[in-house]
């Protein structure tokens, strides 16, 4: 039995569809959701639905008995009164089932950064959780990627009609990418795959070395309109993020996200490549998914 988290979110959903798709089969499929109305039907049909939040220890305990396999993703919760107590809030549950329930193996999403960030906010809390969950011994795969590509349909708007997008980051420093589609990918095939052992970082780091100037020609040469980067601070984003409704402690752990990944270069130009797990380019991903979203 697999038990997905998430799975009404952006990699949770595919994830699933994955799985569902699978021409080997699985022992079967348990989602976790608080809304199972926004599951689309085929997913209902298919699936075992156990409602609720997978912070709740009584929800995490009811999905995952007989379960020997999950897929753990903690979603942002710009609310939160603490970084790092809503990652500890999640973590602990699964912790207590992984010692109480036998789950065998756990993919989890994860960031780039183990070993180099410190005080780098969001990320941080995230390599925290890792570590959490590997000290159960339990057989662990964190799936590793550095900035997410789909964290610029948020801006579809602004490049429709500003001909710009924002960033806290530099405008010539490479920054390293990822489609999240990669990111389901690499978690259905781990999850289909009972076999491996052990504990283990997976990186996925796309093939591009763009920096946010570069990512700004390449989606200009897309839509065939001019589109340029606009460099804010991290205070002007952490109070960008409190306008929307951010905690201060969620719009703090932001900025200080964006200042590590400018000081620390942990997704940088030194990072390498990781195309054969995750193979789609930036101009790829502009072309099947930004464009439809800015022309929509």
């Amino acid at each position: 039995m697999i038990v997905v988290t998430t799975p009404t979110g952006q990699i949770g959903r595919q994830v699933l569809d994955l799985l569902l798709d699978a021409p080997e089969g699985t022992a079967g499929i348990r989602v976790i959701a608080r809304d199972p109305a926004r599951l689309p039907a085929r997913v209902r049909a298919g699936v075992e639905v156990v409602r609720g939040s997978h912070a709740d220890p009584t929800v995490l305990k009811e999905a995952c008995a007989g379960a020997d396999r999950v897929f753990w993703l903690v979603p942002p919760t710009p609310s939160a009164d603490s970084v790092e107590g809503h990652f500890r809030d999640f973590t602990e549950p699964l912790r207590e089932v992984i010692g109480d329930q036998g789950v065998q193996r756990v993919v989890a999403v994860s960031t780039l950064g183990r070993s180099v960030a410190e005080n780098a906010g969001l990320i941080s809390a995230s390599l925290a959780m890792d570590e959490a969950i590997a000290d159960t011994g339990v057989h662990y795969r964190a799936l590793c990627p550095p900035f997410l590509m789909e964290n610029l349909l948020g801006q579809a708007a602004s490049i429709r009609d500003a001909g710009a997008f924002f960033l806290a980051l530099a405008e010539e420093r490479v920054l390293r990418t990822c489609a999240t589609g990669d990111i389901a990918a690499a978690a259905a095939r781990l999850l289909l795959d009972d076999s491996w052992t052990g504990q283990e970082d997976v990186p996925l780091v796309g093939p591009d070395d763009l920096s946010p100037a570069g990512m700004a020609q390449v989606i200009s040469e897309v839509l065939e309109r001019p589109v340029r980067i606009r460099r804010t601070s991290s205070a002007d984003y952490r109070a960008t993020m409190l306008r929307h409704g951010a905690s201060e402690a969620w719009a703090q752990g932001l900025a200080d996200m964006t200042e590590a990944l400018n000081t620390q270069g942990f997704y940088g130009a030194d990072v390498p490549s990781t195309p054969e797990a995750a193979p789609t380019g930036f101009r790829q991903w502009c072309q099947e998914m930004l464009r439809p979203a800015v022309l929509a």
